[in-house]
């Protein structure tokens, strides 16, 4: 017979806790890996734009995949929605989707599922995947476009609902998705990819409950989420009590000019963090709104990133943050306020939070990062009248950190994306990618250096198509630290040559074939004094072409050689004297 290990207060065997610890964390990345082996679309299997959870009897997070963690925090509300509507009538085999930001949900294309776990006729844990679908119709292809109006634009929306019931699909909502959406083959198959994880991570949890009893097993999770939150009271007891105040910018919604503002104020008292977002934008006409249920995942993910490694991710750590937003704000906007591009707002959610937590505990945080992912979504039709839809997502770098550079070319730390591979967008789209490369003096100068900013550009070899593309960091750069300078702005072209124009950084028109379009995404803000940097990595960062000799000399006041990645020792002493005289 299985032992039924029955952990109360502080009557608990450490050695079961750390195994069921580690077993949690092992089950829910098998869940995501089986996301990554079954799934349709690229966005989910090469961007590995996804994520996975488990959550206890209640719906509370216990442990989270690597996997895109901006999505996770959202998943108390959307849990909370599937509970008030589905009590007491959900049976083994059911799974429930969910892709309404105003019953939790994030934007139209993250579609939640949720598959209870069951032992004894009662449920004891829920298996969560969230997948963002290619698209999910709408008024504009990929259902992610920056100038919608309304959420009604936007594509279908989904209350929570039974896509499986007792196992079997629900063939009238199958059939309702199917005839909503551009790409019904990729969505239907990403939902069987999500439904498939879920039977995988259920599988695993039964087996734990066989080892240690029903009552074991809540205990141990419960004992996982009181865990978490003792040890971030306890390190939020050493920052230092008072307000911490930053303000930064989106450029604008793309529907006028006017910059939007997050402005975050974090309060320490204690060990508890009161986060307040008063002070922020109002909400705007354009898709950048960001529900509440996104505002608090970006604000915890912010806090989680100031915290130790060693704390356990689940919703432990969310018991110590309080979150607020004016309601009618850009961060908790009333409907039918459209969120289609709500991703770009958290991203900010997360540079603002960074700015302030960088005065709590400045030799953790790190300078602002290129602003977030660029999506740029191309869609149309082959010649056989078959729709293609080109959803990419360009993850830029790192700003500077208190002890090493910024990283080139690399996720959002909110993310955990990939770029997709250039040969699978061009075996399976008609588009051919141009330039794929580092932006020479894109980076924020410091003692630490920002990351460099990415190229990439893309040539349409389709008749015509729709372009969508959601940018920013064009007007306001990414800020620098402790003396450190901002990034490299970014930029978009559509044209070669003498035809090449500038183009918004939020749009959505038409292209035609033959047209290049453009983008550089922002540097990384530099972290410490430029002029503290070692000549020798300043040298380094030359000979790699990452940066310029005359950048050397202006930002760093390093005499280097390109060529060679030899330094002049005396003539920068000389330039670096005649900046500090």
């Amino acid at each position: 017979m299985p032992q039924d290990v029955r952990p109360t207060g502080n009557e608990l065997d450490p050695i079961t806790f750390a195994v069921v610890k580690n077993a949690m964390d092992a089950i829910v990345d098998e869940v995501a890996y089986t996301v990554i082996r079954t799934a349709k679309s690229e966005i989910v299997r090469d961007v590995m734009d996804y994520s996975a959870a488990i959550c206890d009897a209640k719906g509370e997070m216990v442990a989270q995949a690597k996997t895109i963690a901006q999505h996770l925090g959202a998943i108390p509300e959307a849990m909370r929605s599937v509970q008030a509507k589905w009590a007491g009538r959900v049976a083994p085999g059911d799974a429930i989707i969910l892709n309404d930001p105003y019953l939790g949900g994030m934007h139209l294309p993250d579609i939640f599922m949720f598959h209870p776990v069951f032992h004894d006729g009662e449920i004891l844990a829920w298996v969560v995947v969230i997948c963002h679908h290619t698209d999910v119709g709408g008024r504009v292809p990929g259902s992610n476009a920056a100038d919608s109006t309304e959420i009604f634009q936007e594509g279908l929306r989904l209350p929570p609902v039974k896509l499986f019931e007792g196992g079997r699909i629900n063939e009238t909502l199958e059939a309702l998705i199917a005839i909503n959406v551009r790409v019904p083959d990729r969505v239907l198959g990403d939902l069987n990819a999500q439904h498939a994880a879920c039977q995988v991570g259920a599988r695993e949890i039964q087996r734990m409950i066989g080892r240690y009893g029903a009552a074991g097993f809540q205990g141990y999770l419960a004992a996982l989420l009181d865990y978490a939150e003792r040890m971030t009271r306890e390190e939020i007891r050493t920052w230092p009590d008072g307000t911490y105040r930053f303000t930064d910018h989106i450029d604008s919604d793309g529907l006028s000019d006017a910059p939007v503002v997050l402005q975050v104020a974090i309060t320490v008292a204690g060990d508890q963090l009161t986060v307040d977002w008063t002070g922020s934008s109002p909400q705007v006409r354009a898709a950048i709104n960001s529900t509440l249920s996104y505002t608090k995942s970006n604000t915890f993910l912010s806090v989680r990133c100031a915290l130790k490694g060693d704390i356990p991710n689940n919703a432990g750590v969310f018991r110590a943050v309080a979150v607020t937003a004016p309601e009618g704000s850009v961060l908790n906007p009333l409907p039918p306020a459209a969120v289609a591009a709500r991703a770009l707002t958290g991203y900010r959610v997360m540079d603002a939070m960074f700015g302030a937590l960088a005065q709590i505990v400045p030799d953790v945080m790190p300078a602002a990062g290129e602003g977030g992912n660029t999506v740029v979504c191309i869609a149309g039709r082959r010649p056989d009248r078959q729709p293609f839809i080109v959803v990419d997502m360009i993850s830029g770098c790192w700003g500077g950190r208190p002890d090493q550079d910024g990283i080139d070319a690399i996720t959002n730390p909110s993310q955990n994306l990939s770029n997709a591979p250039i040969e699978v967008m061009e075996r399976t789209h008609p588009v051919r990618i141009e330039s794929y490369a580092l932006v020479q003096d894109s980076c924020g100068a410091g003692r630490w250096r920002g990351g460099l900013g990415l190229e990439r550009s893309y040539r349409l070899l389709a008749d015509e198509a729709v372009l969508q593309l959601r940018a920013d960091r064009v007007r306001f750069a990414p800020y620098g630290l402790a003396g450190g300078g901002e990034g490299g702005r970014a930029g978009n072209w559509l044209g070669d040559g003498a035809d090449r124009r500038v183009l918004p950084g939020k749009v959505t028109m038409e292209m035609r074939r033959g047209e290049l379009l453009t983008h550089h995404q922002a540097g990384g803000g530099g972290h410490g004094d430029p002029f503290a940097r070692d000549p020798q990595l300043v040298a380094a960062d030359a000979w790699n072409g990452k940066i310029s000799a005359a950048y050397a000399r202006e930002r760093h006041g390093g005499a280097v050689d390109a060529a060679t990645g030899m330094v002049d020792a005396a003539e920068t002493a000389r330039l670096r004297a005649a900046r500090v005289g």
